[in-house]
């Protein structure tokens, strides 16, 4: 692997880096300043939703771009409306708000929460959240992530936030009985960060069942394994439910910094005039690459090819590693998937990088594989044949 400088004195150390500077791409192929070409399975975090260079979104962004990239939400801004009226569309919800993180979108969602409280008259609104869970960085979101070890330094982290395991509904009754004061539940379909970790069909219906019964908001972060990621527009559909709150961001733009707060009729209302605002969310160019985004994945197929294309690359992941002592789970849907072993394995992002295959490790011991929807199943073959050898190596140290 030709090394890039890992100095960068102007800069705050806040990345661990691979020692790699990409810069270009084609497809789920990129280049790195050297000229060496990786496979890109991890497609920005699951943001380059149409991979890299794609023929019918670049165009669209130089037309933009040539007419207008940013106003202000002082002015209407008419891609707004196209791109919020094509999420209610997809999602069955009533109304949007447009951002430019997954942060920001969690953030609102949050403040959302809150202000349905205070409107019914509770003092101290409380929200339930779940362990290995990760909303983002931001002092509420930190506080809402169930992850010690990001958290460690930023204390006093905000009250207001009841955890609970994944997947255990009786979990969830028992730290809520009888507590007035609790709003929202809030939760990933499938933690990210927090190692892939889905949440089953049945306790999804569950928990959208038990916050009808008790006037809470079901908000759901649909920031990573949304807009098609698991064959679904969102991976809570699988469920056949619907949220009060859904955060967007990652994919929604293919690359093109955007979040959105989706929501439905029992929230679409909260906030009013000077609630809530954004300087850069919903700018015309975001909001031309969601657009577009939508449009293309729709046209092209991605969510079917997302379902089959991950249900193959699984498949090959098992026969090829499932049967090693040490691989713990090979878990997600469509094009999320990880790979939990039985160590901490943060060595394997730069050795497949090495190996010209670009991953990530995330929860210290799970490979997380979430390459652009455009992947073929030739190129999830291709993923495997670079990946299988460096694991095995790995666990035989």
């Amino acid at each position: 692997m030709a090394l890039i400088e890992a100095s960068s004195p102007h800069t705050m150390n806040t990345y661990g880096r691979v020692p790699i500077a990409l810069s270009h791409g084609q497809g789920v192929r990129v280049w790195d300043v050297n000229g060496k070409r990786y496979l890109d399975a991890l497609a920005g975090i699951a943001v380059n939703t149409l991979g890299h260079n794609h023929p019918k979104l670049v165009p669209a962004l130089q037309d933009q771009v040539a007419r207008i990239i940013h106003s202000s939400n002082y002015y209407h801004v008419p891609n707004q409306e196209k791109l919020a009226a094509k999420l209610v569309e997809l999602s069955g919800l009533s109304n949007v708000f447009f951002c430019s993180t997954g942060l920001e979108a969690n953030e609102a969602a949050l403040k959302l929460a809150r202000k349905f409280g205070h409107d019914k008259g509770i003092a101290r609104p409380e929200i339930v959240v779940y362990e290995k869970a990760f909303h983002g960085r931001s002092i509420a979101t930190l506080s809402a992530t169930g992850n010690p070890k990001v958290q460690k330094g930023f204390e006093p982290l905000l009250e207001g936030f009841i955890r609970v395991p994944l997947n255990d509904v009786e979990s969830l009754k028992r730290a809520t009985e009888g507590n007035p004061n609790v709003v929202a539940v809030f939760f990933e379909t499938i933690q990210g960060e927090g190692g892939i970790n889905p949440m089953r069909i049945e306790y999804l219906q569950q928990v959208r069942q038990l916050c009808d019964q008790r006037d809470w908001l079901l908000m759901i972060d649909e920031v990573q394994c949304g807009m098609g990621r698991t064959g679904k527009w969102f991976a809570h559909q699988w469920a056949g439910i619907k949220p009060d709150v859904m955060p967007l961001a990652k994919g929604l733009g293919s690359g093109v910094p955007i979040g959105a707060v989706v929501a439905g009729p029992r929230a679409a209302n909260i906030f009013q005039p000077g609630n809530h605002g954004t300087t850069f969310g919903g700018n015309p160019l975001a909001m031309r690459a969601g657009v577009e985004t939508i449009r293309i994945v729709e046209e092209d197929g991605l969510l079917d090819n997302a379902a089959r294309v991950g249900s193959h690359l699984k498949g090959a992941l098992v026969r090829e590693l499932g049967g090693l002592k040490s691989v713990r789970e090979i878990r997600g849907q469509g094009l999320m998937l990880g790979i939990e072993l039985d160590r901490p394995c943060g060595v394997l992002t730069n050795r497949a990088a090495e190996a010209g295959l670009l991953i990530s490790v995330t929860a210290d011991s799970v490979i997380r594989l979430v390459p652009p929807l455009i992947l073929t199943e030739a190129e999830a073959d291709e993923i495997v044949a670079l990946l299988a050898p460096l694991v095995t190596a790995f666990l035989r140290e």
